[in-house]
């Protein structure tokens, strides 16, 4: 059992759930602690390998926590960009699969065949590939495509920015 004082070792990100248990965003431990303390939160999921200790008592140290008032989140629009179809991708070729440094943005119908600029007509494409396309539908060219594009909810943005994922997080995380 690892243990923890309030002035060290706070670091560590802390699941955040709507009182809907709608995953919210991540926050630091001491963050969740500021609001388990203030009971503006419940602890929901703890870590079972790691406690805090005080002077006098030892407190869990939390990994999911569910607020207590429900919050009012406006509907999260994700934004039609470059970083965003990249992230969205995962940093790789569509086509072929690479994950070069140069990695561009390809319109699938292509702008002069009646192509726009969405997400469902936009993908990654490594230089390579984008340049053998041209201006040919998938079709003409005999590219398969690794994964349909489409336009990415907020969850899995979410999911993408998060760098380590506890295991207790995934039930919340639509897994």
């Amino acid at each position: 059992m690892e243990y923890l004082n309030l002035n060290s070792g706070l670091n560590g990100r802390v699941l955040i759930l709507n009182q809907s248990y709608e995953p919210l965003t991540t926050c630091s431990t001491r963050k969740a602690l500021i609001l388990l303390f203030l009971t503006k939160a419940d602890l929901i999921e703890d870590n079972k390998n790691r406690q805090i200790r005080t002077i006098s008592n030892f407190y869990p140290f939390p990994s999911v926590i569910k607020l207590n008032s429900y919050k009012r989140v406006p509907r999260r629009h994700l934004e039609l960009s470059r970083k965003n179809i990249f992230q969205r991708d995962n940093y790789s070729c569509q086509y072929c699969g690479s994950k070069e440094l140069s990695l561009t943005i390809d319109h699938i119908i292509p702008k002069s065949r009646g192509g726009d600029d969405s997400w469902e007509n936009l993908t990654t494409a490594c230089f390579k590939c984008n340049n053998a396309k041209g201006n040919m539908t998938l079709q003409e060219v005999g590219f398969k495509m690794t994964s349909k594009p489409m336009k990415p909810n907020y969850i899995m943005f979410l999911n993408k920015s998060i760098n380590k994922m506890e295991d207790s997080w995934k039930q919340f995380l639509f897994y």
